[in-house]
């Protein structure tokens, strides 16, 4: 017979279970809808006929909603609590996602982007700091184990995409038919978030500073990677289907399998930090990620790309985790200032890499934009290379 003191305890557990499970459910349907319909941007282009320079302009818009909104999510979660922020953001997102394929001119979509990434810029500051008061409840680290769900919810959106694509299915009907899908789970998880104190930041700390060199060059790799990221969502169907001509309904998969590999790599992360170190990890991610870079962009076959971008979403789904964590070690830095530092240098190349590709790809092509994010990844492992040495110079001389 259990002793009666363990049912608190139990109903404890329970609590917990829930609140994991509820931020879980917002990482997977953030990239459940955002993949579902990035997939469909190739049927987007056809629509509003869009070349690559004024796609980017649409991709810009929702950049530019994100990096307004972010700042401000800061002090709204002071103010309200991240679980009202993450409630109220999730229900805006998801009710615009439908609204893409109704604009009636390149105004409003432009308009409907915008908001769209206002919305989705302060959901992710609002559902990750959910995801660090579970954190501090389970008391040991479980970050990556998020981020991990969110790519899983990729993938399968991802794959979803490619199966409406398969069956020729409108936008509008394929898009309110995925967010219909999502609406009950998102309404349990609001309702199991955890509520969190409402207080006014400390002024000094509210306001921006500088980052040191030390938090610039972690935020430089986060750079790097999240540009990656950021191509691989919005332009492998693209370049699978433009470029390497795979067929409408393979096109997809290349965005599935990128997905996959950043949910197997995160969801095995942690064991992979404590078994290598943080700077062996880095230096071997980096190498991956470039390898599968070349694979995709040097062999013009629909199953090389696909391949190379698995290892590209190997390579690159542990080393945002681990900026963020050494960001959030640096001594004399507050772990929120360092890490809200890395984070803007960070989701800025999230945020304008895509554009970015669009612009160079009618510029020259689409194959020669990619070939701009094997040069970053470059950077990226010497980048990972002097953080190795310089952390193991400090171990030796400690």
């Amino acid at each position: 017979m259990l002793s009666p003191a363990l049912f608190p305890l139990r109903a404890k557990n329970n609590i917990m279970k829930n609140n994991r499970l509820a931020v879980n459910i917002f990482f997977c349907v953030n990239g459940f809808l955002y993949a579902n319909w990035v997939s469909r941007i190739p049927r987007i282009q056809e629509t509003y006929q869009l070349d690559n320079s004024t796609l980017g302009i649409m991709l810009l818009c929702i950049s530019i909603g994100a990096l307004v909104a972010m700042p401000l999510a800061g002090y709204l979660i002071a103010r309200f609590g991240s679980h009202r922020i993450t409630a109220i953001c999730a229900v805006l997102f998801i009710s615009s996602i439908p609204l893409i394929p109704l604009a009636s001119n390149l105004m409003v979509l432009g308009i409907i982007f915008f908001f769209m990434g206002s919305f989705t810029g302060m959901k992710d500051v609002a559902m990750n700091a959910q995801a660090v008061l579970v954190e501090k409840e389970y008391k040991r680290p479980i970050m990556s184990s998020f981020h991990a769900i969110f790519s899983a919810g990729m993938m399968v959106g991802a794959g979803t995409g490619a199966l409406f694509t398969r069956f020729d299915l409108d936008l509008f009907p394929h898009l309110l038919s995925v967010v219909l899908l999502c609406v009950l789970p998102v309404i349990w998880g609001i309702r199991n978030l955890i509520t969190d104190e409402v207080t006014i930041s400390d002024k000094s700390e509210s306001g921006l500073r500088l980052p040191s060199r030390a938090l610039f060059g972690i935020g430089l790799i986060a750079f790097c990677c999240m540009v990656g990221e950021g191509a691989m969502a919005d332009w492998t169907t693209n370049y699978l289907e433009k470029i390497v001509k795979a067929s409408p309904s393979l096109a997809p998969i290349g965005l599935a399998a990128f997905s996959m590999a950043m949910m197997l790599g995160r969801f095995v992360g942690d064991r992979l930090r404590a078994n290598w170190g943080d700077g062996k990890l880095l230096i071997n991610s980096s190498l991956i990620a470039l390898t599968g870079m070349a694979l995709s962009i040097g062999v013009l076959s629909p199953y090389a790309a696909i391949a190379g971008f698995f290892l590209v979403g190997l390579g690159l789904a542990t080393i945002v985790p681990i900026a963020f964590s050494t960001a959030g070690n640096i001594p004399g830095i507050k772990p929120g200032v360092g890490i809200s530092m890395v984070t803007t240098i960070g989701y800025s190349g999230f945020l304008f890499g895509p554009p970015l590709i669009g612009f160079i790809a009618d510029w020259q092509d689409l194959r020669v934009a990619m070939g701009l994010i094997a040069i970053l990844f470059v950077i990226m492992t010497f980048l990972s290379l002097n953080l190795s040495r310089k952390t193991a110079k400090k171990l030796s001389t400690s």
